[in-house]
């Protein structure tokens, strides 16, 4: 897309660009220079408690939705109709899911990252590696996409070059992780989140003036088949249908919200599990009005040109650029507009680096380095510039992904499918720990493991499938000299479009497939396996990895997988003991400080109301003299002593249990 504007007249656009970004970096820091700063790691990683809960909801709800709502929905409506908006069903079926499933293991473990909980429930480094490593490579590619794709709508609409674009979003970016953390890149969400909807408001606004009636933003889409919904085919092929959109964008919400660490950490902020709740079960239907925005954004803009396509007729070359084409055209009275939409493409870029950024950096700092020996006893102010520092690698890092994507062709569309191949075995490794009570670590590895070479082979398998590209037709039937604004003229080949590469691709494959229809066929194995809609990739990846995860776990149990029996999710603990069989031995863990626990070292009486010990197992007697050995689970944290009293027991106290540590574990005998 190219307009026929001169500088002049772009002048307020350029000016509002400018301002908007300036407002939007400096306010989050406010408080940097102003206000209460960061002076240890857990105020840089989770906001030092400050953080509202509206702020919070906006901030996840940008998290879930991310650029591609504003971009890419309303292309999509535009040329592939209203399919893909019912994943809305999985975002909001995930919500209660991870509130009731994931957040009451979390919440009182005391841990910084989330991949922490890994360590703890299984005893492995590797399974905990395996699921951080997954995140940073996930997270990096999927940065590099965020950071790339506003730069191309930026260069071609208002010419900047897309490497200055690049290298803005970094510098800022890196700037926000030096000086801010978790309270600066919130506000930073909740600037963007509500710049985004004003921007949507007043193009529904614009769309109903030109239409003619609010009303016929709704019925044009739907008497041209733009509006199709519970359209259940029962073909594994297809790209998406109500039934892969539902089940597919559940898998994949589950493993974002609550395996995903810049989603888990916004939630470990709070101070109460009933603040968690109560914002994660507010935040739906903040998420249902921001997803279904975009979505009538999109059928506004197709009642506008239902009877002129731009692409179709020239004005655009890919899918994407409808949107920015809708505000330069019919926004054209109103100087700077333009400027104010283009600044929201870029700062939302920005905020999503700068919340991931914090979030790598924190994984990275807590799952890699922190264990090393070179590390070990530095203080906390040096972990809180360790952090900073990785963190403004990663954004270095995040640039050169950013390069790379415009420069090799295919980059792009490798990484949104790697992102889906990764969220099966991440989510099935985390049901595993929570609901799996024989789960071990050589089955969680081994599940993570042969879940990821399924999935990763039948990703790049995808690759090597002519895929079938559907579009619903459009018209330049009612094409006219007044159709578009004065402005708008069909693109030139001059230099810098020549040699700029422009070809960018959406978060979703299918935005960029000719408009050409392929010739059905029958396909063969392992073709067939191949065409199975990427959208089915996480719920095949976390089944692969719970039924691989708990066959090796049961063939290879012993003992010595001994773990806290709060690692486990509440329910799934009572249900277990319900059941019939030898009880299940379990430990207390000493790493595990519950959240708002002032006391958790503090010695407390055996005689004490509040010690209530419980026997949750027995082990195996070798020999009919050696006493029954029982494990204590304490209702409140305990010190228990490192030795036992050489005196022999009074009478008065033959009914006392008697702590005793025997290697690792806090045991008692009778």
């Amino acid at each position: 897309m190219q307009m026929a504007r001169t500088f002049m007249d772009l002048l307020w656009d350029y000016g509002v660009f400018v301002v908007f970004i300036i407002f939007s970096t400096l306010v989050p820091l406010w408080g940097r220079f102003f206000g209460k700063k960061e002076k240890t790691k857990a105020d840089y990683v989770f906001g030092l408690g400050t953080i509202s809960m509206g702020a919070m909801m906006l901030s996840i709800a940008r998290g879930t939705l991310g650029v591609r709502s504003f971009l890419g929905y309303p292309s999509e409506l535009f040329y592939r109709g209203s399919a893909m908006w019912e994943t809305l069903y999985g975002m909001v079926t995930a919500y209660p899911i991870v509130c009731f499933v994931f957040i009451p293991v979390y919440f009182n473990l005391g841990v910084t990252s989330v991949y922490q909980y890994l360590d703890l429930r299984f005893n492995s480094r590797l399974v905990r590696c395996l699921a951080s490593g997954t995140y940073v490579i996930r997270s990096l590619l999927n940065l590099g996409v965020t950071v790339y794709t506003p730069t191309v709508a930026l260069n071609t609409v208002i010419g900047i070059p897309y490497w200055a674009s690049l290298l803005g979003i970094s510098a800022i970016s890196i700037i926000f992780n030096l000086l801010g953390g978790l309270k600066a890149a919130i506000m930073a969400d909740v600037i963007q989140g509500v710049t985004m909807i004003l921007i949507s408001i007043a193009i529904i606004i614009q769309s109903m003036i030109n239409v003619g009636g609010f009303d016929k933003i709704f019925t044009v889409p739907a008497e041209n088949g733009r509006l199709n919904f519970f359209n259940f085919t029962g073909d594994f092929t297809i790209r998406v249908d109500t039934t892969s959109a539902w089940l597919g964008q559940l898998f994949m919400s589950l493993s974002i919200f609550g395996c995903q660490q810049n989603f888990v950490q916004r939630y470990l902020s709070m101070s109460t599990f009933k603040e968690v709740r109560r914002t994660l079960m507010s935040n739906i239907p903040v998420v249902i009005t921001l997803f279904s925005l975009a979505w009538i954004v999109g059928m506004g803009v197709y009642a506008v040109y239902a009877q002129c396509d731009p692409m179709a007729g020239g004005y655009i070359n890919k899918m994407d650029e409808i949107l920015p084409f809708f505000v330069e055209d019919k926004f054209s009275y109103l100087p700077g507009v333009l400027g104010l939409f283009m600044a929201s493409l870029f700062n939302g870029a920005l905020s999503l680096n700068v919340s991931n950024l914090n979030s790598l950096a924190t994984v990275t700092w807590e799952d890699f380095l922190s264990p090393l020996p070179r590390f070990k006893g530095i203080s906390d102010k040096q972990q809180l510039t360790i952090i900073k520092f990785i963190g403004s690698v990663y954004g270095v890092m995040v640039m050169g992904v950013g390069f790379a994507v415009g420069l090799l062709s295919g980059v792009i569309e490798s990484s949104m499918l790697m992102t889906s191949a990764t969220s099966g075995p991440l989510l099935g490794v985390f049901l595993l720990a929570m609901l799996v009570p024989v789960a071990n670590w050589k089955g969680a590895a081994s599940g993570m493991i042969v879940s990821h070479i399924v999935t990763l082979w039948i990703t790049f398998g995808s690759l090597t499938v002519d895929k079938e590209t559907v579009l619903l037709p459009t018209s330049v039937e009612g094409c006219t000299n007044e159709t578009f604004s004065a402005g708008i003229v069909k693109p030139s080949k001059s230099w810098l479009l020549a040699n700029t590469p422009l070809e960018v691709e959406s978060d979703f494959s299918y935005l960029d497939g000719p408009l050409e229809e392929h010739i059905a066929r029958t396909p063969q194995f392992p073709e067939t396996l191949y065409s199975i809609s990427y959208m089915y990739y996480s719920l095949i990846g976390t089944f692969l990895t719970v039924i691989i995860g708990t066959l090796v776990s049961y063939l290879t149990r012993h003992r010595d997988d001994a773990y806290d029996h709060k690692l486990l999710h509440p329910a799934v603990y009572r249900l277990s003991r319900m059941l019939p069989g030898k009880a299940r031995r379990y430990v207390n863990n000493p790493d595990i400080r519950p959240k708002n626990c002032p006391s958790a070292s503090k010695k407390i009486p055996l005689d004490n109301p509040a010690f209530e010990p419980s026997l949750e197992s027995i082990h195996e007697k070798k020999s009919p003299l050696e006493p029954a050995v029982f494990i204590v689970n304490m209702s409140v944290p305990v010190e228990v002593p490192s030795s036992v009293p050489s005196a022999e027991p009074t009478a008065a106290d033959s009914n006392q249990l008697v702590p005793e540590e025997v290697g690792d574990l806090k045991e008692v005998r009778t």
